[in-house]
């Protein structure tokens, strides 16, 4: 082979071949082309989070109808099952409107620290397909609005147990209508909303730790019925006439419902279908069962017997008690919360009750209020950065990263949460049924009470026999 004529056959093999490299190339890069162009827009959603997300907004709502319906339903005196009932089945219309036209917005929106701008998402307008980065960055916005709207329909529901029985029809659905504006939709921003002055996450100033709602919902809710059964007061004859529940069947399966439904509840809470939804299912299940066995064995060894009725109670405290703890504590932490939440809300069943004689019908106070109270304060000591990473390098304060791990500051701030929580509830219930007294009066008459709220103010009987 003569050598040289060797560079220059390389140099002409190169002229011939990189056209057709360039060709390929390029080919390959329209092929791409066309291939992204077909598949549409990149989108941040990922459909297993969102398949979870959707399915335990369901849950929640289930907790609602059936769930609290039939434990609520079971739990009154057969005169007034389908008023009952109604309390909270005419809430799953009246509050998604009102989520529909300012609600979202109000508890979602940017705003100030206390609420949110309330012509924001007015009509739901830009809630769509694509993510809010700052709440569910892997859902349609669409999603985590449905998701919250059920937050809301089932947190006045609760406050219906405190009332039953007693209050005219016309006047719950205007003091409904009122609390969830003036408490829930704030209360809700306060805590979980963008710059909402308890967010520990998205720009708050004082870091609440609550993970699915012992201030929003539960502390709130019983707060509130406290304040409703005391300015209602006590049902004719209580307590010296014996009001025993109708149907405790019926009760037993509302709470199998929601214990259920509260997995979608707290789990849901994660907004994804990641490593932290499964550890808030498994608080939450473990929680529900330490307080069952703690409110069971307490009356057993009062009492003498454990009532079904009680251990019912214990399951439903439990859940109460872990809700807000359900994202940020170990399995072991959930069981002993759950545990002292079960002996506490008996107590203030049994004891608190009776020792202050005020008419809380269906114990919303008891078992809602005290439980998540106390949950609320254990996770200031219980709360992990190894469960929930997020609460160790999320906060900063001085220009310092501040973790939010169990400790006696953070017990702290939660305690600050519970009492601002408290103290906006018992004012604002308090002004709100003063407002709807005024306009519509708040109790039927002794006599459509002796009758029955089933009749008197809906027509109907829940029973033919």
């Amino acid at each position: 082979m003569n050598k040289t004529h060797a560079p220059k056959r390389c140099w002409l093999l190169l002229v011939f071949l990189t056209p057709i490299a360039a060709n390929a190339a390029a080919t390959v890069e329209d092929r791409l082309a066309r291939l992204e162009a077909a598949a549409g827009p990149a989108t941040a959603t990922n459909s297993g989070d969102n398949a979870w997300v959707l399915a335990s907004a369901a849950l929640v709502l289930m907790m609602t109808a059936p769930g609290l319906i039939l434990f609520y339903g079971g739990l009154v005196r057969r005169k007034n099952v389908l008023g009952t009932m109604m309390q909270s089945m005419i809430l799953m219309a009246v509050v998604s409107a009102l989520w529909m036209v300012y609600g979202y917005s109000m508890a979602f929106g940017e705003g100030n620290p206390f609420f949110g701008n309330p012509t924001q998402y007015f009509m739901l307008k830009g809630v769509g397909a694509a993510p809010n980065a700052a709440y569910a960055p892997t859902v349609p916005q669409e999603s985590f609005m449905l998701f919250q709207m059920m937050f809301a329909i089932i947190t006045p529901a609760l406050v219906s147990g405190a009332i039953a029985e007693r209050m005219r029809f016309k006047a719950y659905v205007l003091f409904m209508v009122l609390w969830v504006t003036l408490i829930y939709f704030p209360l809700c921003h306060m805590v979980w909303g963008k710059g909402g002055f308890f967010n520990w996450s998205l720009g708050g100033r004082v870091p609440v730790l609550d993970f699915a709602g012992g201030m929003v919902v539960h502390v709130s809710s019983g707060a509130s019925a406290l304040v409703c059964a005391v300015v209602l007061g006590k049902r004719i004859g209580f307590p010296s006439e014996p009001m025993p529940p109708h149907n405790v069947v019926l009760s037993l399966i509302g709470v199998g419902l929601l214990w259920v439904g509260w997995f979608g509840f707290n789990a849901g809470s994660a907004v994804n279908a990641g490593a932290l939804a499964s550890s808030a299912f498994a608080a939450t299940h473990f929680s529900a069962t330490g307080a069952a066995l703690g409110w069971g064995i307490t009356e057993w060894l009062l009492k003498g017997k454990p009532s079904v009725l009680g251990v019912a109670s214990g399951m439903v405290a439990g859940l109460a008690t872990i809700t807000p703890a359900s994202g940020f504590v170990s399995v072991p932490a959930a069981f002993v919360i759950g545990l002292t939440g079960g002996v506490v809300c008996y107590a203030a069943v049994t004891k608190l009750k009776g020792a202050f004689r005020y008419d809380d019908s269906l114990d919303v106070f008891g078992v809602h209020g005290v439980g998540s109270a106390l949950g609320l304060l254990m996770l200031g000591l219980f709360a992990s950065a190894e469960i929930n990473p997020a609460i160790g390098n999320t906060f900063a304060a001085g220009g310092k990263v501040v973790s939010l791990a169990g400790s006696f500051s953070q017990l702290g701030n939660q305690a600050l949460g519970l009492a601002f929580t408290v103290g906006l509830a018992v004012v604002g219930t308090f002004i709100i049924l003063k407002v709807v007294g005024a306009v519509t009066g708040l109790r039927v008459t002794p006599e459509d009470e002796a009758s029955g709220l089933d009749l008197a103010e809906h027509g109907e009987r829940a029973y033919n026999d």
